[in-house]
């Protein structure tokens, strides 16, 4: 426990337990006016669909049969390393080859630590832990496959030097972070483009369908969950009678990410509508090397005109038809016009390169048209960009330190996880003691409660060092956002967590000087209006037990 307040006056307890009235009447004031601008059935219970069952029994026939494949294989080199000397040597000089390894590689200190203490303990089943959960990318096959694609893909993202000349002038400071992106990311920045912020997921899906409605020639869907019930139902429809018509209609899902949500059969139903349908990394029953990273990107691009990203899936949980986690907090952005070029070579780039036996796009310049349109906003800089673990190129991270290192006067982020680097907390401690006002929020209601203990376990470093702390008190926020002096934005899929900032596929927006960062402003204040301040709770003193299983968590954190 945090140390001990000891015994406060009468008078205080009933303030606490006014101002916990206070929050608890601002709660449902603020639950009840969502509900009721978005018209939705709430089920408080979550049950799950029932046409997904054998969808989730798989994944679980499969993540057990892998472990016990890790396990029987495990145990069967440890006893032979008890019968033969030689054998254990080797074993030996393997673990020191592979942390040695581990050590060289260019990463911090906190993602390798853990990998080589498992090791160097426990050899034999810490190495097989690594080749299936640890390795920094895919294997070498993967990654070169990736990387015919994106020279097939990469000639359509030609920079525009005008506009990053007009942005130096605007900003220098941003105009270099911008850059950065530009240059080692391979991804512009555009202007001609409009941005529409959506502060609730259901706000984002019903846009999305209206605009479907309105596609002409092709429709591409990237989704690390689909759910096929209530939520994909109008969005399926549309998507069904547009390949009707005749256009060009993709989704591409994670095996993973959509495990609990949709059986074996959901390919088939997809096609016989005519809607071609590919699943990324598909989970295999047998020990595979990459299983671990995921397609964690959302993206929807129609006619390579408009598009959608943020942090939202197609399922149920985002438009509030069931509450497992008290009121889920979703956000996404619309981007109309130039900027969605990017958007468009993303799910090209996932969608030839998932499976090396499918059938290619021969002709790539089809879903890059020449988009006749005129933005409302003149001077907006948008820069859609995506990480991935193929590279040692951490850019999702280095986008929110950039943010850090140019905010002047404030900087707020929004995560449902915090599993930070080191690198990433000090660059927040060191933006607070510039006189930066930084502020993140986490959920108030857990999903995973062993990750939530992770999070928690943060707290303490940055609040002692000046960050505000905020736990969303109506339920869980899955948004991933940060703000910057009014001024910069990004939105996007990308948690503050490991597996998002080095394992997955992500996707995110910069914004600069666009209206839609003053939406996101106004979100995030009503977010801290019903957000908990806990940083004066955790930046007092631990006590022993608690700090030494903060450390273990802090320890294994990388691994979860």
């Amino acid at each position: 426990m945090y140390k001990d307040k000891g015994k406060e006056p009468i008078i205080k307890n009933q303030d606490n337990l006014n101002n916990k009235n206070d929050t608890n009447n601002k709660n449902k004031a603020h639950k009840k006016s969502l509900d009721e601008s978005l018209k939705v059935k709430i089920n408080p219970k979550g049950k799950a669909n029932r046409n997904a069952q054998n969808s989730v029994n798989r994944i679980a026939a499969i993540a057990i049969f892998t472990l016990l494949q890790i396990v029987v294989l495990g145990l069967m080199l440890y006893e032979f390393s008890n019968y033969s000397i030689y054998f254990q040597i080797g074993f030996g000089v393997l673990s020191i080859i592979i942390v040695l390894t581990i050590y060289g590689r260019h990463t911090n200190s906190a993602n390798k630590m853990p990998w080589m203490i498992f090791i160097m303990c426990v050899p034999v089943f810490g190495i097989l832990l690594y080749l299936l959960m640890g390795r920094p990318g895919v294997t070498a096959k993967a990654k070169k496959r990736f990387e015919e694609i994106d020279s097939k893909i990469l000639p359509y993202l030609k920079p525009r030097r005008s506009i990053l000349n007009s942005l130096e002038i605007s900003d220098p400071n941003i105009a270099s972070r911008v850059k950065y992106v530009e240059d080692y990311g391979h991804f512009p920045v555009y202007k001609n483009t409009d941005v529409v912020y959506f502060d609730d997921a259901r706000k984002g899906i019903e846009d999305q369908v209206r605009e479907l409605e309105k596609a002409r020639s092709f429709i591409f869907m990237e989704y690390y969950a689909i759910q096929d019930t209530d939520t994909f139902e109008p969005i399926k429809e549309v998507l069904a009678r547009k390949a009707a018509e005749g256009l060009e209609v993709r989704v591409i899902y994670d095996d993973i990410g959509s495990g609990g949500f949709i059986n074996s059969g959901f390919i088939k139903r997809m096609e016989d509508l005519g809607i071609k349908c590919r699943v990324f990394n598909h989970v295999s029953p047998f020990f595979q090397v990459i299983m671990n990273n995921r397609d964690h990107r959302k993206i929807t691009v129609i006619d390579g005109k408009v598009g959608y990203t943020g942090g939202y899936n197609i399922a149920d949980l985002y438009t509030h038809r069931i509450e497992p986690h008290g009121f889920w907090k979703d956000t996404g952005v619309r981007l109309t016009g130039d900027g969605v070029v990017t958007l468009t070579a993303l799910f090209l780039e996932m969608w030839n390169a998932v499976k090396a036996n499918d059938i290619d796009d021969n002709d790539l310049s089809i879903f890059f048209p020449r988009v006749s349109y005129t933005a409302v906003e003149k001077d907006c800089f948008v820069q859609p960009f995506a990480d991935t673990p193929l590279d040692e190129e951490l850019l999702g991270e280095n986008v929110y330190m950039g943010m850090l290192q140019t905010a002047r006067k404030y900087c707020w982020f929004v995560t449902p996880y915090l599993v930070i680097t080191d690198e990433l907390c000090r660059e927040f401690e060191i933006a607070v003691k510039r006189g930066v006002d930084v502020r993140i929020i986490t959920p108030g209601i857990p999903d995973k409660k062993v990750v939530y203990a992770i999070t928690r376990s943060y707290y303490n470093e940055l609040a002692r060092n000046g960050v505000r702390i905020f736990e969303y008190t109506p339920g869980f926020c899955h948004a991933k956002m940060c703000i910057a002096d009014g001024q910069c934005a990004a939105v996007g899929t990308l948690n503050l967590d490991f597996r998002s900032l080095y394992l997955h596929f992500e996707d995110g927006v910069y914004l600069y000087n666009c209206k839609a960062i003053k939406d996101i402003e106004e979100d995030f204040k009503e977010m801290f209006k019903v957000s908990t301040e806990v940083t004066d709770k955790y930046h007092s003193h631990r006590s022993v037990p608690l700090r030494i299983s903060q450390c273990a968590l802090r320890i294994v954190a990388p691994l979860v």
